[in-house]
């Protein structure tokens, strides 16, 4: 029964302790940005900003892991992390895509979309340990969505107004 377990488990080489701190950094900072869209009431909020960041984290966190695996030591092996990042770069933009709405001549959810990206590359950066840059990113993608949005509602209010005037 012991070698069974040993057959399917393989002890990751980064610390649980890590791996778990590094998810939860991920799921947090996804979380902020996700709070921002809930508020907005736009598609993609909160759960779903979380997950992908989760997600993307975990993805970074196993390739990390890979990396440094037996199996892939060795000259006839090559293991290409950059890969990873292109693989999630791509599920975010079909997630990313799905919120995108076009009717009447308008387009919404692009902000939504870019939203989703960031909370990717914030999984990844978490995944990889690097969550100083992530925190850096989320910093500066809520002020652009927070700050410029106010902006921008407060433009086209204007525009809106002297439309309607002239």
């Amino acid at each position: 029964m012991e070698s069974a377990v040993l057959d399917v488990t393989s002890w990751p080489v980064l610390p649980i302790g890590t791996i778990t701190i590094r998810l939860l950094l991920a799921g947090i900072m996804g979380a902020a940005i996700g709070i921002e869209r809930e508020w907005r009431q736009r598609p993609a909020g909160l759960r779903t900003n979380i997950l992908v960041a989760v997600a993307s984290a975990l993805f970074s966190i196993l390739t990390l892991e890979i990396v440094h695996a037996d199996i892939v030591q060795g000259d006839s092996i090559r293991a290409d992390p950059i890969r990873m990042i292109e693989a999630v770069t791509s599920g975010v933009a079909f997630l990313a895509a799905g919120t995108i709405i076009q009717s009447r001549g308008s387009v919404t959810g692009v902000t939504t979309g870019a939203g989703l990206w960031l909370s990717g590359a914030t999984g990844v950066a978490c995944g990889l340990g690097l969550w100083m840059i992530a925190a850096i990113a989320v910093v500066l993608g809520l002020l652009v969505m927070v700050v410029l949005g106010k902006i921008e509602h407060k433009a086209l209010k204007r525009k809106e107004e002297k439309e309607a005037d002239g």
